[in-house]
């Protein structure tokens, strides 16, 4: 019933590994729409560290395609502020407050391809002094996550808190 092995993709290449689950008691519903808001405040204590909230969502899309799902059936949002909303910078604009390349860079630009839309909390930026030019192109900048996050809802997006 379970295999042993975590392995990425088929979305998300290098990141979001999951274990397959043959034949689960509790079945997965591949004609359903999945629409999800993912709301990540906290990053890593290290700035050369990988953001284990973020890839998450790299797990959810390559888990639910992996199920049977396919990708246009799954709308997911991620919504970043707090200490996380530096993951969003360019490596750049990382470079110059961190020292080293942003580690989250290719996982948030793989995110985008894959059409999850990625949106900075504006009060997150603005506190953070992480304006719209730093960071990685295809980000969104919202009024705050609040807003976004009940934008989202009212649309049908269920909440997942990280």
């Amino acid at each position: 019933m379970y295999s042993q092995e975590k392995k990425t993709g088929p979305v998300i290449q290098n990141y979001g590994a999951v274990f397959q689950v043959d034949n689960p008691d509790f079945a997965t519903d591949t004609d359903l729409e999945f629409k999800v808001v993912f709301d990540v405040k906290d990053g890593p204590k290290l700035d050369t560290e990988l953001n284990l909230n973020i890839e998450t969502v790299a797990r959810f899309l390559n888990m639910h395609v992996k199920s049977g799902i396919p990708l246009s059936k799954l709308k997911v949002a991620l919504i970043v502020h707090g200490t996380a909303a530096r993951n969003l910078l360019s490596d750049a604009a990382y470079q110059v407050r961190y020292k080293v390349d942003n580690p989250n860079r290719e996982l948030v630009e793989e995110l985008l391809k894959a059409g999850v839309e990625v949106i900075m909390c504006g009060q997150s930026s603005n506190a953070r002094n992480l304006p719209k030019e730093d960071l990685i192109p295809g980000v969104k900048i919202a009024l705050s996550a609040m807003t976004a996050n009940i934008q989202l809802q009212n649309q049908g997006y269920r909440p997942i808190k990280l």
